[in-house]
């Protein structure tokens, strides 16, 4: 089983920046496919981005070159950085243990193994 804790979330003008962590432990993290999606108000989930068992990364076309996906593996976290946020990335974020098949873990963002409890985006002047 693995456990999952996000952390990180927070209030921040548009164009600022957050830095989310994902904190896994359990027998298979480091070994795990690891999502964060998010759920706009009123809205269903959302993928934003997918890093591999060895650190490869999956961007949804909408957050591309603003939000950067990374791991230790040492410590077993998993990291979203959000640059240059908008009002529209406002939502709970989730990170999520997904299975290896891109087509699942791109287009059925509500399918996991294991999720945190999520982190509260708010960006907003």
């Amino acid at each position: 089983e693995v456990q999952l804790v996000e952390s990180g979330g927070g209030s921040v003008r548009p164009g600022g920046s957050l830095s989310l962590s994902c904190r896994g432990s359990g027998s298979g993290f480091s070994d795990s496919f690891i999502a964060w999606v998010r759920q706009a108000p009123g809205k269903g989930l959302e993928w934003v981005a997918t890093i591999s068992d060895v650190g490869s990364t999956y961007y949804a076309d909408i957050i591309k070159d603003r939000f950067t996906i990374f791991r230790d593996f040492a410590e077993n976290i998993v990291y979203l950085q959000m640059n240059s946020l908008k009002p529209e990335d406002t939502g709970k974020y989730y990170c999520q243990k997904v299975p290896e098949n891109e087509d699942a873990w791109r287009s059925l963002p509500g399918q996991y193994e294991y999720r945190g409890q999520g982190t509260q985006v708010i960006v907003s002047s």
